[in-house]
This record gives C-alpha cells, sequence and structure tokens, in this order.
C-alpha cells in the first residue's frame, strides 16, 4: 500500500496508444498507485510503470454503456475508500470523448478526492503520427471533432451534417469500423466535394498502424470493398495532402515489425526500446528469469578472499552487476580489485563493467572457451594462475574445464540464477500461436540459455518448424552455436556482438529484402 494516508483517485490519460505518449504527470502518479483501473485499450508496456504491489483492473472498452459505467464508477470509489491510491487510467484523454467526466462527477458526489491527468487526446496525436497537421495556414480556420466510437451500429453520429459541411476546416471523427462509411457518405451527401482530400487511421500511434489516403469519393469506395477492421480516426480536410511531406512514423526502417525479445526483462529494456525507436512492435517474451543464487555464501567467500585471484572471468552483464552488488554489500568496493586481472566475454559485457569504474585487461575477440583460454595465453602463463569464475548456474563449464585442463587452479561458482519463465500466465503472449500464425517478423536470441528455454518450451520438432517460417537472430556466435545444436538457423548475426549492433543487423537484414512486415505485403501502410 502506498505509504500516503489519503486516499485519492488519479484520472489519468494514457494517450492514443504509443506508451510514451502519457505526460510525466501521469506517470508520476501511476507510479504511486496501489490499484490500477484500465481501459483494454491501454497498452501492456504502460502498466509495468506502475510498482509491482499493485493491483490491476481491467474495465474493458474506453466507452462502456451506462450500467457498466456506474459500476466502474462505484469500484473507483470503493478502492479509495480502502486507502488506497487509484490510477484511473484512460486511453486518450478523460474529457475529450470520454467518460472521465462522469466518473470524476461520481467521486465528487462521493466524498472522494480526485485529481485529474490531462493526455494526449486521439484526435490530435493519432493524426500527427500519419503525417498530418489538423490544423495548417490556410487549411481553414476551424478543427471540427465528431464522437463516433460509442457503439457498433451502422449509424452515423447524430450532427448537423449541413451545417458541419459548409465549414471550411478540418473535420476529425472517432469513426467505429461499422460507421467510418456511414461518416463518409454523411458528408459527401450533406456538401462535403466528393474531391477533398481525406485519410483513415487505423491503430494510430502503434507500430501496426495503417493509412488510407485519398478523396472523399475515393475513401467511400475503398471501405466499402475492404471495411477497416478496428475503430479508425477519420480526418477530412486540405490539411491531409500534406501526409505525403510530413509522414515520419511509418517511415521508419522497422515500422511494422513484429519482434520478439526474448532476453529476461530485467535486462530487455535496451533492446525493446532500440526497437520500437525504429518502429517495431518489441513483443515481450522472456524465456528466463534471473534471480540470486539460493547461497550467497560461495560467493561471498570469494570475495572476502578475492586478492588471491589472479584473474576474475566475468561471462555476462548480471555477472559483473551481482558480483559489484556482492562486493558492496560485503563492505568492498572497487578498490579490493586492485591488482587483479579482469576478462570480460563480449563488448556488453565489458561496457557493463565500465558502468562500475573498472577497465577490462582483456575481452577475447572469440567468446568461445577456446578462444578465452588463447587470449589469456597471450597475456603470459595460465599454469598455476588462480581463477575466479562468478557466473549463471548454466552454461560456460567448459570454459573451467578448459581453463583447468591448461593448469590453471578455478574457483568456479554461481552468482546468479538462470530459471525459465512461465509463458503460460496471464497476460504473457502467446509466442506459440503468434509463430503459428505467422504473425512474426524476427525471434531475438541474446544468449545460449534463451535459445535453450525457447526450444525447450515450444518442443524441439515445433520450435525449429516454426523458426524456419521466420527470422532468427542471435546476438553472438556462441549464441548461434547454442542455435545450431538445436537445429536452430542462424539468419541475423552482427559483426559486434551487443544489442545496438543487433538492432543494426537486422535493420540492414531488411533494407536489403525489401518486403513488408509479416502478414502484410504492403508495408503496414494500407488498410
Amino acid at each position: 500500500m502506498s505509504t500516503t494516508n489519503r486516499p485519492i483517485v488519479y484520472i489519468i490519460g494514457a494517450g492514443p496508444g504509443d506508451p510514451g505518449l502519457i505526460t510525466v504527470r501521469g506517470l508520476q502518479c501511476l507510479a504511486s498507485a496501489d490499484v490500477v483501473l484500465y481501459d483494454r485499450l491501454v497498452p501492456p508496456r504502460l502498466l509495468r510503470q506502475a510498482p509491482p504491489h499493485a493491483e490491476r483492473i481491467e474495465v474493458g472498452d474506453a466507452s462502456p454503456n451506462a450500467r457498466d459505467q456506474e459500476a466502474i464508477c462505484y469500484l473507483i470509489a470503493e478502492k479509495a475508500r480502502e486507502r488506497r491510491v487509484v490510477a484511473r487510467l484512460k486511453w486518450g484523454d478523460p474529457f475529450v470523448f470520454d467518460r472521465g467526466g462522469e466518473e470524476a462527477l461520481f467521486l465528487h458526489e462521493h466524498g472522494v478526492p480526485f485529481e485529474i491527468v490531462p493526455g494526449v487526446p486521439a484526435a490530435i496525436g493519432i493524426p500527427s503520427y500519419a503525417g498530418v497537421p489538423v490544423t495548417y495556414p490556410g487549411g481553414g480556420d476551424t478543427l471540427t471533432l465528431i464522437r463516433g466510437h460509442e457503439d457498433e451500429s451502422e449509424t452515423a453520429p447524430q450532427v448537423d451534417w449541413a451545417a458541419l459541411a459548409k465549414l471550411k476546416g478540418t473535420v476529425v471523427c472517432y469513426a467505429g469500423r461499422r460507421q467510418l462509411l456511414a461518416v463518409i457518405d454523411e458528408l459527401r451527401q450533406h456538401g462535403r466535394p466528393k474531391t477533398e482530400p481525406a485519410v483513415v487511421i487505423v491503430n494510430g500511434t502503434l507500430p501496426s498502424q495503417t493509412t488510407l489516403q485519398g478523396t472523399l469519393e475515393e475513401l467511400a469506395a475503398r471501405v466499402r470493398e475492404t471495411p477497416v477492421s478496428a475503430p479508425s480516426i477519420l480526418v477530412v480536410g486540405r490539411v491531409t495532402a500534406l501526409r505525403e511531406h510530413l509522414r515520419w512514423f511509418d517511415e521508419r526502417p522497422l515500422f511494422g515489425r513484429r519482434i520478439v525479445v526474448t532476453r529476461p526483462r530485467e535486462d530487455a529494456a535496451e533492446l525493446v526500446d532500440r526497437l520500437v525507436a525504429l518502429g517495431a512492435e518489441a513483443i515481450e517474451a522472456p524465456m528466463t528469469r534471473i534471480l540470486p543464487p539460493e547461497d550467497f555464501g560461495p560467493l561471498d567467500e570469494a570475495i572476502h578472499n578475492v586478492s588471491g585471484f589472479d584473474w576474475i572471468v566475468f561471462t555476462s552483464s548480471n555477472a559483473v552487476d551481482m558480483f559489484m552488488a556482492r562486493l558492496r554489500a560485503n563492505a568492498l568496493d572497487a578498490r579490493a580489485l586492485k591488482g587483479i586481472n579482469l576478462l570480460t566475454i563480449g563488448p556488453a559485457t565489458r561496457d557493463r563493467l565500465q558502468r562500475h569504474g573498472l577497465r577490462a585487461d582483456v575481452v577475447p575477440a572469440d567468446g568461445k572457451p577456446e578462444g578465452v583460454v588463447q587470449a589469456l595465453r597471450s597475456e603470459g602463463p595460465i599454469g598455476g594462475k588462480r581463477f575466479l569464475l562468478p557466473r549463471a548456474n548454466v552454461g560456460r563449464e567448459i570454459l573451467a574445464e578448459e581453463l583447468r585442463k591448461a593448469g590453471a587452479e578455478v574457483t568456479d561458482l554461481t552468482a546468479y540464477r538462470v530459471l525459465i519463465t512461465d509463458t503460460e500466465r496471464d497476460g504473457e503472449p502467446d509466442i506459440y500461436r503468434l509463430l503459428l500464425d505467422r504473425r512474426v517478423d524476427v525471434v531475438t536470441f541474446t544468449s545460449a540459455s534463451t535459445v535453450r528455454n525457447f526450444v525447450e518450451l515450444l518442443g524441439r520438432e515445433q520450435a525449429q518448424d516454426l523458426l524456419q517460417q521466420t527470422t532468427v537472430a542471435c546476438v553472438g556466435p556462441v549464441t548461434a552455436e547454442a542455435a545450431v545444436q538445436l537445429g536452430v538457423q542462424t539468419n541475423v548475426m552482427p559483426s559486434e556482438y551487443t544489442v545496438p549492433a543487433l538492432v543494426d543487423a537486422i535493420v540492414q537484414f531488411y533494407a536489403q529484402e525489401g518486403v513488408g512486415p509479416s502478414g502484410s505485403g504492403l508495408g503496414g501502410r494500407a488498410l
């Protein structure tokens, strides 16, 4: 429960889809919540910004019927009366074609304190992501917003269409998938020119965003032939002609690509952020979880006697982090490692060590056990030297064996545990179904353990068959070798074994391929 004793409800606008569009104040309020009640359209990545202990309750669509809305209002008030901080997370803006006003008024009438945190309205944010400014000099002096998401009827909203058609500015309508054609027809029948430019945007601000552009007459014909599959935003007016000059979101090099990230959630942020920044949909499906060892005793004992070692070999970033954390837990710091040689396997591990203020003495060009031993031999004799290998509870046993063969004295111990993630937990993506339906473009592997766990969870034969239908990207040769041993072919591997290089390699792969995302031959740009 929150440390505050004052119950309060934050009614927060989450924006129209992209989790990055929530405001700073919205994130602050969400981070303080004990309970999060959220619309169905709020992205899962945004929900992770709430504290781990927070109760999460989905309350359905953004615009439920009156009976459902009353139940939501009572639920919000009930949670607040339990002296809990409540975040009511709403799609778009709470006060723009939403029932945030009703919820706030209900709380006022029941004496429950609340705060309204505005969000980016869908009518503004979604056209921006399609490269359409809703106002522009010379584009007219009015901006009209029309509600259209209330139900699934085919009836257009009840507005004065004749008066609306006379206005010379921009019209933006929240069009339900069965209402879109009716809205277009009403505008045409009441005087908007059939040659007036317009766009229809589906799944706006998301990597699955699709945009259809043309005149009102052309859009009517195309929507009648191929109805849209989801609620959309219709923009009508001269400003839509600027899209071809201002489009930016759907021009990103990985736009529309669905890329599975199998890395542990604790380590996935950098990879996910880089993929999303390039327009991809990052599907987080961690194959492993990183946990402390069951017993810190062996690691702590090695740290207390660390001055007796000649070399410390770090095989991963997690090994670096856990070792340094235990160093501090034992009232020591980097000075305790004076005179000890440090070897890191891979540039990512090297960079992680640098964040702790330490420089690696050796970073082998080849991260395989044989390559590590060869790199060490170039530094001097191995025989008689004492090596400390703080590592995961799985993998890399071969390295300790190779060092012992070379005459080294090796202390090989568990610094952290890697456990297989339960992918059948609520809220986790069904990777098997996504692969089976060919709705995945790339599966990324950043360690041998992610490959092994992926294959173990899906079954060897099924994993082999499904991965033949998609692109497999491995961060380096050790990971790729583990894939080969399991019958999985690697399609993409960077020359430098880092996350940024892996993302760059994926971009280069598709630049050479020149094809659209999975499930679309049109680059995700058509309805």
